[in-house]
């Protein structure tokens, strides 16, 4: 006895249907795409300055964003330029110059360049990030030779205070 001619043909769409299914990738690239386009440019405005060594940074109402720039961090024992080891805290405070000699020999390097503007001593920019708890002698040192060294623009990092409204 034969099929009917109605059930044959259900067989035979639901056979071709099994071998027709496909997954359509376009609609998930499309999401992704405009997730990874939303979060370039939601992020885009935050500047992150690396604190890895655990330092305390003061406070401050300022509004005033960091630029790109060259990095000097002093913790409580240590200075780090763009994360290298320079001179620990001691060997600062026991100098007899005005100036840090070892930061000046980094700052003079030739990589650190490319990280700052090279066009004039108004246009170089140098980021110290100091643990609060340091005496201003030795943040004064830095600065200083941050100075002779030709970094016209040096910021201080500060954390942003929150501002109570009411």
């Amino acid at each position: 006895m034969s099929m009917p001619k109605r059930a044959r043909r259900m067989e035979l769409h639901q056979l071709r249907r099994s071998r027709d299914v496909e997954l359509n990738l376009i609609p998930l690239i499309d999401i992704m795409s405009v997730m990874v386009a939303f979060l370039l440019v939601y992020s885009a405005d935050v500047e992150v300055i690396q604190n890895s060594k655990g330092v305390q940074i003061p406070q401050s109402i300022a509004e005033q964003k960091p630029k790109q720039s060259v990095v000097v961090m002093i913790t409580k024992d240590q200075l780090f330029v763009q994360g290298e080891l320079v001179a620990s805290i001691e060997e600062i405070r026991a100098a007899r110059t005005p100036q840090v000699d070892a930061l000046s020999a980094v700052l003079a390097r030739p990589m650190l360049e490319g990280v700052a503007a090279t066009e004039g001593l108004a246009s170089r920019e140098i980021t110290v990030i100091a643990d609060k708890s340091l005496p201003y002698e030795v943040v004064k040192r830095v600065m200083t030779t941050c100075t002779r060294e030709g970094y016209g623009r040096i910021s201080l990092a500060v954390l942003e205070k929150e501002t109570t409204q009411g």
